[in-house]
């Protein structure tokens, strides 16, 4: 296992270099340029030419993403273009914990009812249940968020008037529920059909009916064998849940005011505000491959005959 990890650890850097040069380049050569932008109105040729060599913008493309990665090793992401006089690492640190409480509670919503709903149809396979439940599946991976958000503000907030619109107060606080909603609904349809799916893959292994003719209840074959084997798929997707925990709500968090690093992101595409978009996909990039790793290293728990190279044991 050691030897696997590691080997999966030294594409890291590699995988990172790929991508923050791509996305540093993009910034310095593709459309607008974030002095003008940041100048405004006042659009002084010398100013702006100051202010470019100031920041370095002059010099060569390898030199600058040189400057630029030598800073990131020690945990300097630069200055905001747009929010002037602050760093990057501040306005990250408290907007991405806002985000990952949004998603982490969208995530727990999708799982304790996706997995349930899953098994229950599965188990009764070809019956008006089953029908059902793949129905609400069909329909909730359907509907788009920008649909869903303001269709639950209206009525939850606008007709009943019993849940808050707007802002943000942490997990635990009433706010957190529509938006939480808005986002989980997809992820339940998902875990739903992946639970189903897998399930009646399962049931219908060898191993199952030798648990069932060796007298095990009903009970204990569900649990110990069904759902523990059925998770592989489940905990796939949960791993680019995961990964993407702290950068996955940006409509969400346009709709709702939520304070989090999607409006943030936005905000920084359209100014240009090249040095917060590099360290959101380099930060992005980092948790999709960690994430990537702990799911690998989770399947050998749930299926000892799952080798970390990705095969099967013999």
């Amino acid at each position: 296992m050691g030897k696997y990890v590691l080997s999966r650890l030294a594409w890291l850097p590699v995988i990172l270099l790929i991508v923050s040069f791509i996305t540093f380049a993009l910034g310095r050569f593709g459309p607008g340029d974030p002095v003008e932008i940041l100048m405004g109105q006042y659009n002084d040729e010398q100013v702006i030419e100051r202010i470019r060599e100031q920041r370095g913008f002059n010099d060569p493309i390898f030199v600058q993403y040189g400057r630029y990665i030598k800073d990131v090793l020690r945990g300097d992401f630069g200055e905001s273009f747009k929010y002037r006089g602050r760093t990057v690492s501040e306005l990250l640190k408290k907007k991405m914990w806002v985000s990952a409480q949004l998603n982490i509670a969208a995530i727990s919503l999708s799982l304790v009812v996706g997995i349930p709903l899953g098994l229950f149809a599965a188990l009764r396979q070809g019956t008006l249940w089953d029908t059902g439940t793949v129905a609400f599946t069909l329909l909730g991976q359907s509907i788009p968020v920008f649909l869903t958000a303001p269709v639950v503000l209206l009525v939850f907030a606008l007709k009943l008037d019993i849940l808050p619109t707007h802002g943000w107060g942490g997990l635990f606080d009433t706010r957190v529920i529509l938006p939480a909603v808005v986002m989980g609904v997809p992820g339940i349809a998902i875990i739903t059909r992946l639970t189903r799916a897998s399930t009646l893959e399962v049931i219908s292994q060898d191993y199952i009916r030798t648990a069932r003719a060796k007298g095990l209840s009903e009970f204990t074959v569900q649990r110990r064998h069904v759902l523990r084997n059925a998770m592989i798929p489940v905990i796939t997707m949960l791993g680019f849940s995961l990964a993407g925990i702290a950068f996955t709500s940006f409509i969400v968090e346009r709709f709702f005011g939520i304070p989090g690093i999607g409006n943030l992101f936005i905000e920084s595409i359209f100014a240009r505000d090249f040095p917060i978009i590099n360290a959101v996909i380099i930060i992005g990039t980092t948790m999709f491959v960690a994430a990537n790793l702990i799911v690998d290293m989770i399947y050998p728990w749930l299926d000892p005959r799952i080798r970390l190279g990705g095969s099967y044991a013999a």
